[in-house]
Formats: C-alpha cells, sequence, structure tokens
C-alpha cells in the first residue's frame, strides 16, 4: 500500500539566465504527492561562500512563504550533533528539507566558426559568371561589400548541482535531482533556472501533481 503524501510547492520564478536542464533524477516509488501537506520547508544550500548560500536560500525562499532559510534556524547550532540538529527543526514543525550542493564544475573550451555576410552573388548583372573578362576595379566593387568574421574559442564553464527533496516525519530522501547549468552569468537566476526545471521533472514523474 502506497504512502501518501502531501507537498505544496508553488513557485513562480523569473527568467532564466543560464542553459539548464536536468541530467537525472529519482524519486521514491512509496512516495505519492496528493494534496497540501508541508507547511513548512527548510531550505539549504550547502555551499562554502556565506554570501553565495544566502543569496541562493533567500532566492528560493521568496518563491513563497513556506519556505524558510536554513541561516535563520541553523547558524546558531553548529556545535549539535545531527540528532540535535534534527530534534531543532522537529521542534520548529519543519515538515520538510529542499538541499541543494555543487556537485562539480567543470569548463569547456568550443570552437565558434567564423561567419561570411555580403552581397548574394547573383547582384553582379544577374550573373556570377559577369565577372570574369573585368579589370581589379570591378572584381573590388563587386565584393567589398563581403565581409567575414573569424572564428574564435570560447571557454563554457558547466556547473553540475544537485537537488533534494527530504520529508523529515518519514525521515527519508524522497526525489533528488542532477541539473547542469551553462553560460551561468546570475547565480539568483540560475537558482530560478535550477528549481523551474526540478519543479517541471517533478511533475513529469508524477512526483507533483500537474498543473
Amino acid at each position: 500500500m502506497k504512502k501518501y503524501l502531501v507537498l505544496f510547492f508553488a513557485i513562480v520564478f523569473s527568467s532564466c539566465g543560464s542553459n539548464t536542464s536536468i541530467v537525472n533524477s529519482w524519486r521514491d516509488p512509496d512516495v505519492t504527492i496528493t494534496q497540501e501537506q508541508f507547511k513548512k520547508v527548510l531550505v539549504v544550500a550547502l555551499v562554502k561562500d556565506e554570501a553565495s548560500r544566502r543569496i541562493t536560500e533567500n532566492r528560493i525562499a521568496s518563491a513563497n512563504p513556506i519556505f524558510k532559510t536554513s541561516y535563520q534556524y541553523l547558524n546558531a547550532t553548529s556545535q549539535l550533533t545531527q540528532e540535535q540538529k534534527l530534534k531543532v527543526l522537529q521542534d520548529e514543525n519543519f515538515d520538510g528539507v529542499i538541499s541543494m550542493r555543487l556537485v562539480s564544475k567543470e569548463k569547456e573550451v568550443n570552437y565558434v566558426p567564423g561567419t561570411y555576410t555580403g552581397m548574394y552573388y547573383g547582384g553582379f548583372d544577374g550573373m556570377y559568371t559577369g565577372m570574369y573578362g573585368y579589370g581589379f576595379g570591378n572584381w573590388y566593387g563587386m565584393y567589398s561589400p563581403n565581409f567575414y568574421d573569424p572564428g574564435y574559442y570560447q571557454e563554457t564553464t558547466s556547473y553540475m548541482v544537485e537537488t533534494n527533496v527530504f520529508s523529515l516525519k518519514q525521515n527519508k530522501l524522497i526525489w533528488t535531482g542532477t541539473t547542469e547549468s551553462q553560460y551561468v552569468t546570475d547565480l539568483g537566476q540560475t537558482v530560478d533556472a535550477i528549481m523551474q526545471a526540478v519543479v517541471k521533472e517533478m511533475r513529469k514523474d508524477g512526483s507533483l501533481p500537474p498543473k
């Protein structure tokens, strides 16, 4: 018999600033989300840089009042054991946890071919063969509007991020997924893009109800 877990995700994010897609994901087959039940969810960004951590957690938490940042609740519990920290969350009536961590960061160099722009060949009296028999002046006059932009090498950084969803009541992982983000220019927008991809995948695999 399936165990029914009610999870609420009402997330509206802005347009994405990076190219983000799901690489792989897994869901607990015994957990089906049927209606609202998670009324208080902790958001945890597992990054060393405190500023990046707060930007990430604040970005997710700003989407809905049920999301609370971990730095508000766990910063003062650094000396506690994992069991004691879990009890703090239970005492604060948290139902679930969303965690996000950087798995890897890889740089890739790609060659972008050059581009050619200019006048259509038929522009010379309507016939390409019309150039023959003419001197340099006519030849140059025909091709001078044509330009070539040389190719170049472009370095792209790819970020692999793992997002996990835990049920505190059942004390278990109920969903996990890894996303790949490229052309990252803004941390906040990339977090938006990751969460959009996560929600889309969770709707697709049945972890979340359809829109």
